[in-house]
């Protein structure tokens, strides 16, 4: 069970934090069921109420700075995906993004700044789906890591590309 002021990951709502834990006086559930009340980082005066014991959909701690530090350092050995149909491939970014695991996110990235590239160079622009994936798995992964590394958002992936660029010159 997670505590009051913890920070954790709730589906597709991101980083949240537990406000409070509380029962609730309604109709169909019993009075001793606890909820978390959350308070998505994302939606500004926005709350959630779960279910301490639900399992539909995935809560996990916030990363511990360790484990946010080499997410960064094993980026170069995370490997990207291609799927050609465009269908399945959206498919591909659903499931990544509702699992969330901080590596699936990365491939996101990691596969849709490589297609990016691509498009550019035959001067194309990204499509509407990669550009809506791309930002939604950065904000995702960028909001968790600013916790545990106190590094704004907005200047997480200048302090990634940076780390990236040391990682390469390291390993030449």
């Amino acid at each position: 069970m997670f505590k009051k002021g913890q920070y954790i990951v709730y589906g597709n709502s991101g980083v949240c934090q537990v406000e409070d834990i509380v029962t609730m006086n309604m109709t169909g559930i019993t009075k001793d069921r606890l909820f978390y009340v959350l308070i998505p980082s994302s939606q500004k005066g926005g709350k959630i109420f779960t279910p301490v014991d639900n399992e539909k959909i995935g809560m996990r701690p916030v990363m511990t700075q360790e484990e946010a530090t080499q997410l960064i350092d094993g980026i170069l050995d995370i490997e990207e995906f291609w799927v050609s149909n465009e269908k399945q491939r959206e498919a591909q970014y659903k499931e990544c993004i509702k699992s969330c695991d901080c590596r699936e996110w990365v491939r996101i990235i990691k596969t849709l700044y490589l297609r990016k590239a691509a498009r550019n160079a035959q001067g194309k622009k990204i499509t509407s789906v990669d550009q809506k994936y791309l930002q939604m798995a950065e904000d995702f992964l960028y909001s968790e890591l600013e916790i545990p590394l106190g590094i704004p958002k907005s200047k997480m992936e200048a302090y990634i590309g940076k780390r990236i660029q040391q990682m390469k010159q390291e390993r030449t």
